[in-house]
């Protein structure tokens, strides 16, 4: 059974309850997925580099929230500590 398949039914139940066409719908469908099928590995990686963006927010401060929001996320993450979160990061 291909994805485009398997995404059918809900990309047309999407499409008929919302204003998304159905490959609107589909195309969201897929970035849900893909949203919450974030490693927390590539999760840490990728908030790091969002928050190095951020003006003022040190590498402390990243380390910090980076732990909190792993707690948030709907992927089984284990309490990571500054150390590992810094691994990760650099290696």
């Amino acid at each position: 059974m291909t994805e485009s398949t398997q995404l059918g039914p809900l990309a047309d139940h999407l499409a008929k309850t919302s204003r998304l066409t159905t490959s609107e719908a589909q195309r969201l469908i897929l970035e849900v997925i893909s949203y919450f099928g974030e490693t927390p590995e590539a999760f840490v990686v990728r908030r790091h580099q969002e928050l190095k963006q951020v003006p003022g927010m040190a590498n402390e401060r990243i380390y910090e929230r980076i732990g909190s929001e792993l707690g948030s996320r709907l992927f089984a993450a284990p309490a990571l500590t500054q150390r590992q979160i810094r691994r990760i990061i650099y290696g």
